[in-house]
C-alpha cells in the first residue's frame, strides 16, 4: 500500500498515514523543532498520545457541535466553515510569521493546483458529513470513516497499480461483504458512507502528491483560500433567499458559526504535534478513535437506531479493520527489522 493518508474527515484535514512513510501534514504550527534527543522517548510518546487523543477526540465529538448549529443547513455551515477557517488560519500565520511559506506554495503552480483539487475534495467531504449529521445519519457517517482505510488500500491498487499482500486482499474482501450486508440492511447502498470514504481517500491521495513540501497549516490555508470566493458567493445567495443564519439567529449562533474556523484548525494542530512524536503504526491505530466516538455519539446522544442487521454489518467492517491492522503492524515490524539489519 502506498503512503496514502487516511483522515477522519471532516475532520480532519490532515489525513493519517498508516504506513511507515514521511507523512504530509505531520508538521505542526509554530514550526515545532524535532523532538530533542535529550528528552526521554517515553515522555515524547506520552505527550504524543495526549495530543493524538485530543485531536481525534475533538473530531469524534463534532456531530454534537454541528447539531448546535441548527437550523443552519449544510451549505450554510460549510460555507461559513471555509470562510472562518481562512480567517483563523490567517491569524495563526501572522502570529507564527508563516506568510513566506504561503507565498512559496502559491507561487508553485503544481502545489497550488494540487491543493486546490484537495480543497474541492474536502469540501465535498464536509458537505456530505454535515448533511449526514444534521439529517439523522451520523451512524452512516461514522461508517464512512471506518471503511476509509480499506478505500485507501483499494485506491492504491486502482490508481497506483500496487500489489496487495494476502491479508490486505482479505481485508478488502471482507469490507466488500460488509458493504453488501449494510446495503441489504439500509435497503440501498450506504451512499453517505461511500461518498465520505472515497472523497477522503482521494483527498489523502491528492495531498500525498505534494509530500512534505507544505506543512499542515499551509496546506489548510491554501485549500480553504481557494474555496473562499465560492463560500462568499454561497453565503450571499443564502442571505438573498433568507436561508443564511449567521446574523439572524442571535449572538450565540453567530459565534458558534464563527468558531467553525477554530474547530477546524485546532484538532489539525494537535494532530500535527502528535504525528511528530509517535510511530506511524500508533497514529494508524489512533485514527479509529474518531469514528468510534462518532458512532457512540450517534447512538447515545442523537438517538439513532441500530438494528441487528446493522450491528452485523458494522461487525463485518470491524473484522476487516482488524485484519488490515494486523497486516500493517506485522509489515511495520518487518520493515523495522530490515532497517535495523541494514544499519
Amino acid at each position: 500500500m502506498s503512503s496514502n493518508h487516511v483522515v477522519i474527515g471532516l475532520m480532519p484535514l490532515s489525513p493519517v498515514p498508516i504506513k511507515p512513510s514521511p507523512p504530509q501534514g505531520s508538521t505542526s504550527v509554530g514550526q515545532e523543532p524535532a523532538p530533542s534527543s535529550s528528552k526521554p522517548v517515553r515522555s515524547e510518546n506520552s505527550t504524543g498520545m495526549l495530543f493524538g487523543f485530543a485531536a481525534y477526540g475533538l473530531w469524534g465529538m463534532l456531530p454534537l457541535y454541528f447539531i448546535l448549529l441548527l437550523p443552519a443547513n449544510s451549505l450554510d455551515i460549510v460555507a461559513n466553515r471555509v470562510l472562518w477557517s481562512v480567517i483563523f488560519c490567517a491569524l495563526i500565520i501572522t502570529v507564527t510569521r508563516g506568510w513566506p511559506k504561503i507565498a512559496t506554495a502559491v507561487k508553485n503552480p503544481r502545489i497550488l493546483g494540487t491543493l486546490s483539487i484537495a480543497g474541492v475534495l474536502i469540501v465535498i467531504n464536509w458537505l456530505t458529513y454535515v448533511f449526514a449529521v444534521t439529517s439523522g445519519n451520523a451512524i452512516e457517517a461514522s461508517l464512512g470513516y471506518f471503511i476509509n482505510p480499506l478505500v485507501s488500500v483499494l485506491l492504491g491498487v486502482i490508481i497506483l497499480k500496487e500489489k496487495l499482500r494476502p491479508l490486505q486482499w482479505g481485508a478488502v474482501g471482507v469490507g466488500f461483504v460488509a458493504v453488501v450486508v449494510l446495503a441489504i440492511s439500509y435497503g440501498k447502498l450506504p451512499w453517505i458512507a461511500l461518498v465520505l470514504a472515497f472523497s477522503f481517500g482521494l483527498y489523502g491521495f491528492v495531498k500525498n502528491r505534494v509530500g512534505g513540501k507544505v506543512d499542515a497549516l499551509t496546506s489548510l490555508s491554501v485549500e480553504t483560500a481557494a474555496l473562499t470566493p465560492f463560500a462568499i458567493i454561497t453565503i450571499v445567495i443564502l442571505m438573498s433567499t433568507g436561508q443564511a443564519t449567521l446574523t439572524t439567529m442571535g449572538a450565540g449562533h453567530f459565534w458558534l458559526l464563527a468558531s467553525t474556523g477554530i474547530v477546524t484548525a485546532v484538532p489539525l494542530l494537535l494532530f500535527g504535534a502528535s504525528a511528530r512524536r509517535l510511530p506511524m503504526t500508533t497514529i494508524g491505530l489512533l485514527q479509529y478513535v474518531a469514528p468510534l466516538l462518532q458512532f457512540a455519539v450517534a447512538i447515545v446522544f442523537l438517538g439513532e437506531h441500530m438494528g441487528l442487521d446493522r450491528w452485523i454489518g458494522f461487525g463485518v467492517v470491524w473484522l476487516a479493520l482488524v485484519i488490515l491492522t494486523v497486516d500493517q503492524v506485522n509489515h511495520f515490524r518487518k520493515f523495522s527489522r530490515l532497517r535495523r539489519a541494514a544499519a
